[in-house]
């Protein structure tokens, strides 16, 4: 009983982190630096996380965007 437990646990920390590298990561990059967080989690589920944020930090902030 207490290996089913804690391998749910386990399995849902996994889960939880591989959502925030696949899709929170990305999108919090894309939204500090002034771009489109949906574009960049597309990217990221498309190619790799590690791609977008480095593509994100390589290309800085959008001069572009409006800051409020």
């Amino acid at each position: 009983m207490f290996e089913t437990i804690f391998a749910i646990i386990i399995g849902l920390a996994a889960l939880y982190i591989v959502l925030w590298i696949y899709i929170l990561l990305p999108a919090e990059m894309a939204t500090k630096r002034g771009r489109s967080a949906f574009g960049w989690v597309v990217l990221s589920l498309l190619f790799s996380p590690i791609l977008a944020c480095l593509l994100l930090l390589l290309l800085g902030d959008n001069p572009n965007a409006q800051r409020t």
